[in-house]
Order: C-alpha cells, then structure tokens, then sequence
C-alpha cells in the first residue's frame, strides 16, 4: 500500500474527537482498519472515524462530506454519509469524518452469502446510483473515464507483474477490451471502487456499500467490477445479463485495469491482493 504521510494513532484521533466533538468524548476507540487511502476506528458501538492517511485522500473525504448526504437517501442499501465533519487541528492537516459503524463482515471474509441474492441487492444499488451526475460531480483521473485513458498504466504493469501472472493473455485482452466503443460519456455517477472489501455481509445478505472515496461522475460500466472480484461465474452471468454486451466488456476492461493496479501495490495488503488475483483469472478467463 501507498506509504502513510501522517502518523494517525488512537491517542491523536482520542483528542481531535474530544476536542472538536464532546459529546463523544466518552466513548470508547479502537482501530478497526488501515486501508490504503484512510484509518479508521471504531467509535462506541454504532460510529467510526474516518481519517486520510496521505495528503492525495484528503480531498476524497471532503467529496464524501459533500456529496454522500446527497446520495444516501436515494440509495436502497446504507452507505457512510458523514455524522460529523472534522477540522484539521493539533497537528493533523486534513479533513475527517465521522461516520455509522455498520455491523456485518466485509464480504470477501463473510459466511454463508446467499450470491442470488447478493446480486440482487447490488443491480438494484448501481440501478438507484447511476443517474445523471450534476456538472459539479468530481471526475476521478484513475477511474469512470474511457479505458484508453489507462493504457499505458496498464500495459506497464503487465510488464512488471509478467513474471507472477500470464502477461501474454492479459495483453491480448486488454488490448481487445480498452477500445471497446458504446460509453456516451453522460456521467453517472459511480461508486469507482466495488469490491467486496467495500461491501458488508450481515447473516448472508448485503446490508451496506462503504468507502466512497472514488465516487465521481463517470461510465457506469466501471462499476460492474463488482462482478469479476466477488460474484461466482453463474452468479455474475446472471448480473451481467441485464446490461449490454459493449456496458459488459468495458466493466471487463476495468476489472483487468482494478486487478492489475492492485497487484502492482499490494505486496503489503493479502486482502486486496487475493481479491486482486481472483478478479484477473476470472476477468481473463471470461
């Protein structure tokens, strides 16, 4: 993962919590996460406090503080629309958050998930997202945009993972796949970065969307990712029934882009990384 810029420990995030927001003082914490944009720790039972690691997430943060209170109540599943919004202050230089704490396993880690069902759950959440962003919407560089934008990144990384995956077939295919025409480039927007790390499983079923660091106004297709890093092969066949064969191979392109973009960077990171595997054979052997 991206080296950490700040040092986020529990006794600074105990203090900005204090001292910004007292009547949560009282509450217990405990780190949850160190992902790879943002720390998060638990607050209490029902609450967690996000916070950037590195100065490039901390304008990801102030794009949730505006936009997820906007998006939450048009959305069928939870997502972590921010409860409070913390000031840099005692030597921490960005903006953070405070958000629900929702129960549940992440669902690469969760039992017993009733797939059916899971797709069902998560055709419905991109069906209520993917509408028209406002002109205002961020545009993320690395995700949403024509798959041509990624090329170079991509075929780079081919190079340099070629040795641990089957560089020749990944080639082949992306470069069957990046120009794959039939985006009108009317920006939805997008989740950017579904994976089952980003959804979480409670007695089987999906009961929330988290991290919504790379939402923008984008293709759509981007979020169909979902469907190579967590879906069985029948359940993503029926997933991706319902959309275009041209919306299919471009969420295609951007599982093999999502996949290789992780392997190259999470030496450090198993979860991502075993996700990141899975999601290139499946998307290469599609």
């Amino acid at each position: 993962m991206p080296v950490a810029e700040v040092d986020v420990g529990v006794d600074l995030v105990r203090a900005l919590v204090d001292a910004q927001f007292p009547a949560l003082a009282s509450l217990p914490l405990e780190l949850a996460a160190n992902g790879w944009d943002n720390v998060l720790f638990r607050l209490g039972a029902d609450l967690a406090v996000r916070l950037p690691r590195r100065e490039m997430a901390a304008e990801l943060v102030e794009h949730e503080q505006r936009w997820l209170p906007e998006l939450a109540p048009r959305l069928p599943l939870p997502i972590p629309a921010p409860v409070h919004c913390g000031r840099p202050a005692l030597g921490y230089p960005w903006r953070w958050s405070v958000v629900p704490w929702f129960a549940g396993d992440n669902a690469e880690h969760a039992p017993d998930v009733d797939f059916a069902a899971a797709a069902v759950a998560i055709s419905g959440f991109l069906d209520a997202l993917h509408q028209t962003a406002p002109a205002e919407a961020p545009t993320n560089p690395y995700r949403g945009g024509p798959l041509r934008g990624r090329d170079r990144p991509t075929t780079e990384r081919i190079a340099q993972l070629h040795d641990v995956i089957d560089g020749d077939a990944a080639l082949a295919v992306w470069t069957e796949l990046r120009d794959v025409p039939g985006w009108d480039e009317r920006r939805t927007w997008i989740h950017g970065d579904l994976h089952p790390a980003n959804i979480v499983v409670s007695d089987g079923k999906v009961s929330a969307v988290i991290d919504f660091g790379d939402a923008a106004g984008g293709d759509p297709a981007t979020d169909l990712l979902v469907a190579w890093t967590w879906f069985p092969t029948a359940t993503r066949q029926r997933f991706l029934a319902r959309y275009d064969g041209a919306t299919q191979a471009r969420g295609r392109g951007w599982a093999i882009e999502w996949s290789l973009a992780c392997l190259a960077n999470s030496a450090d990171n198993e979860l991502i990384a075993t996700i990141a595997r899975r999601t290139l054979t499946a998307a290469l052997e599609d």
